[in-house]
């Protein structure tokens, strides 16, 4: 099966294994981790040529790789290929399975197609999973390797990444979370390793600020200065100096005051504490933006807390917007910008990219954090002659630059080309990109991280010599994030040597299929199909529910015919009592269900996630009690809520559990019970049922009416029309 490739020594020695137990496979960025799997997925074929292979990964770009490899390395027919990401269709994802054999997909949309039954994991017999560091908490690989791990009639895992992370602690969950029985290590100076690896040399150029940043410096620090002392004089800090506590130390420090403030503390320190953290961490960052990144961003940001301080009710934002330390600093910030003075590092990394732009073929690559700086470096760039400078970075977040999927596609083609030879690129340039012939990467700060940092570093030395420029500002946060990244770097190739020498033992997981009678006493939970990505959802799908998403029109989980959920986070309760939208949502479901209920979901303090006085909320959940009597479930987790879920639904669902999301509680009048039936169309709902039945009268006449007629209606437009003639003209095959 596999065309037009050679295995390497190491490539060889790690199949052999990986095709005997699910494997971690740690490899440098380049060295081939896809080709590997290439291997193991034509050994999975032979043996099992009726079964399918999946290779999820956390990008689309990331996923059109993949499929790329297998075009020009194996040798099957295009139409056994198959993508999968959130482009494509869910009713088009689920014609592709039936009749691909290979198929590459991004894990999110995964999820929801496992959950509404579209693909079936059990006809999979090998799982490749990409940038397996991810692989933590909540993330959809935890979800997908153990649901394929679950029902797989002949399951096996390949799991690769570069950089599994510093911790052994997240080192052993990502194997445990893959049901990972061997870890396959390969570095730069092991010997089956080594004659492919290209020579990379790494250097810190230190800058040092200018006297003129000094005294944007200086008014900066003065501010937070003179904040510290305040909170040193509540008695809330022990340490006067913002050198002696982090970013980390005062968001804990405002989630406490918070939850004082909820069990009923009522001095004035509190509430005077919250709004001078909430300063200290704004200037904070505008402190981070002038010593590490340059002058526009700084006077953007200041400029920005300015111009809401007009329009703002926020006691901090006035507060700093009044202060004489903010003004200077923000006289300082735009004086900067008008006389043209850079932050060093710009001025540096010009005269770098100037010099290596000279020689033939040069490409380059430019990390930068912040998206308003990376607009202004390339800027800059482009002023210099022979460059030819792009900035590359996520989908667009407000109020700032974006590209859509397809941009950053095309950016990177053009780049290859060498239409673009430097890409000014923040974090979405880390991981995965097969950018060919990168001579030089330049950080532009260092960062605290071990994974990103190798990377970042992985974009170059990958067919050639290549060389690394990190560039640091003495005496600032730069140096710390350094020395974190390398400590943190050695740490993980000291762990990763010690799981060499460790056997991993593959939790126990029941891998059968399920009788048919244990398939009908399984019970039944309808979801509303916006809940689908919810993780109470996989959730209840571990506890043993059968999963139905609908449309509902009240309630978001629906237990039995009289049992309805209005299910919120604790987040989204306290969001819901500030925006008004529960008190109808309560209104809807008492009308509709006999037994309704409200679950709020988190161990979060339910008094201190947003500034809102206790009082209300104490309020509203004693509306909710006394006014509708609808009781009120706290869970602490998901895990916990299914449970809950469990035993009501075995209480309701004793007498056999066929119930309809679209039944009627209540005896309703003629006209709203044919709303309700109009609204239960596809993608009608009870906003498009009301103009459907204006329009023709019935709803005998509605359901006759031809396609163009019905797109004849406001809001209806060819797709929901086409739907609905589609469910109208199908024939039941239940």
């Amino acid at each position: 099966m596999i065309k037009d490739f050679e295995p390497r020594l190491y490539q060889q020695t790690i199949f052999s294994e990986a095709i005997k137990q699910n494997t971690l496979v740690v490899l440098p960025t380049g060295l081939g981790k896809t080709n590997i799997f290439l291997m193991v997925a034509a050994h999975r074929l032979r043996h099992f040529p009726s079964h399918k292979i999946l290779l999820i990964g956390p990008t689309k770009p990331l996923v059109d790789q993949y499929i790329e490899v297998f075009r020009n390395h194996f040798d099957i027919e295009e139409h056994r290929l198959a993508v999968f990401t959130g482009l494509v269709r869910p009713e088009r994802r689920e014609e592709l399975w039936k009749s691909a054999q290979v198929i590459f997909s991004t894990p999110q949309g995964l999820e929801n197609d496992i959950i509404a039954k579209r693909v079936n994991l059990s006809e999979v017999s090998l799982l490749g999973i990409d940038e397996a560091h991810r692989a933590t908490g909540d993330y959809a690989y935890v979800f997908v390797a153990k649901q394929y791990q679950k029902i797989a009639q002949y399951p096996r895992i390949i799991a690769m990444t570069a950089s599994p992370g510093s911790d052994m602690e997240k080192i052993t969950e990502i194997c445990q979370n893959l049901f990972i029985e061997h870890i396959e290590v390969r570095n730069d100076n092991d010997h089956d390793v080594a004659p492919y690896i290209q020579e990379t040399n790494v250097e810190h150029i230190a800058v040092h600020l200018p006297p003129p940043f000094f005294e944007l410096q200086k008014s900066l620090a003065g501010f937070l200065n003179m904040r510290m002392q305040k909170l040193k004089s509540l008695g809330l800090l022990k340490q006067p100096s913002l050198s002696h506590i982090n970013k980390t130390d005062l968001l804990k420090l405002s989630a406490v005051l918070r939850g004082e403030m909820a069990r009923g503390a009522k001095g004035p320190e509190i509430w005077q504490g919250l709004s001078v953290l909430a300063e200290v961490l704004k200037m904070q960052h505008a402190l981070e933006l002038a010593e590490t990144q340059g002058v526009i961003p700084t006077y953007h940001y200041l400029n920005a807390l300015h111009q809401e301080s007009f329009t703002t009710t926020v006691k901090a934002v006035k507060n700093i917007a009044s202060d004489i330390h903010f003004r200077e600093a923000l006289i300082k910030a735009n004086q900067l910008v008008d006389e043209g003075i850079e932050h060093p590092k710009l001025v540096e990394l010009q005269r770098i990219i100037e010099s290596e732009a000279k020689q033939e073929g040069f490409k380059a690559i430019v990390f930068n954090q912040y998206r308003d700086n990376a607009l202004d470096v390339t800027q800059k760039l482009m002023r210099i002659e022979g460059v030819r400078a792009s900035i590359f970075v996520g989908q667009a977040k407000k109020g700032d630059t974006g590209f859509s999927q397809k941009q950053q596609k095309e950016i990177l083609e053009k780049f290859r080309k060498g239409e673009f030879n430097v890409l000014v690129a923040t974090s979405i340039a880390e991981e995965g990109l097969d950018i060919p012939n990168v001579d030089l990467v330049i950080f532009y700060e260092p960062i605290p991280s071990a994974i990103r940092s190798i990377q970042r570093r992985g974009r170059t030395g990958r067919h050639g010599k290549g060389k690394v420029i990190i560039l640091e500002t003495k005496g600032t946060r730069d140096e710390g994030y350094r020395w974190s990244a390398i400590h943190k770097e050695r740490r993980m190739r000291r762990n990763l040597d010690e799981l060499k020498r460790v056997r991993l033992e593959k939790p126990a997981i029941e891998q059968r299929a399920l009788t048919e009678k244990e398939q009908q006493e399984k019970p039944m939970v309808y979801v509303d199909y916006r809940e689908r990505s919810s993780g109470l959802v996989k959730d209840l799908m571990e506890a043993g529910f059968e999963i139905k998403l609908e449309q509902l029109q009240t309630g978001d989980y629906l237990l039995s015919s009289r049992v309805g959920i209005e299910f919120k986070t604790v987040q989204d309760f306290v969001d819901s009592l500030v925006d008004g939208r529960l008190l109808e949502q309560l209104k809807n479901l008492k009308q509709q269900f006999e037994r309704p209920i409200i679950v709020i979901e988190g161990d979060a303090d339910i008094y201190s996630v947003r500034n809102v006085h206790p009082n209300a909320i104490r309020g509203l959940i004693a509306t909710i009690a006394v006014s509708y009597a609808i009781p009120i479930l706290f869970t602490k987790s998901g895990k916990e809520t299914a449970h809950y879920f469990m035993a009501i639904a075995r209480r309701e669902q004793q007498e056999g559990k066929q119930f309809s999301p679209h039944f009627e509680k209540r005896s309703i009048g003629q006209q709203q019970a044919m709303e309700y039936i109009v609204s239960s169309f596809p993608g009608v709902g009870t906003a498009l049922a009301k103009p459907l039945l204006r329009h023709f009268m019935s709803i005998k006449k509605i359901v006759n009416a031809k396609t163009e007629q019905l797109e004849s209606v406001e809001k209806i437009g060819p797709k929901k029309a086409k739907a609905l003639r589609d469910i109208f003209d199908a024939e039941y095959s239940g």
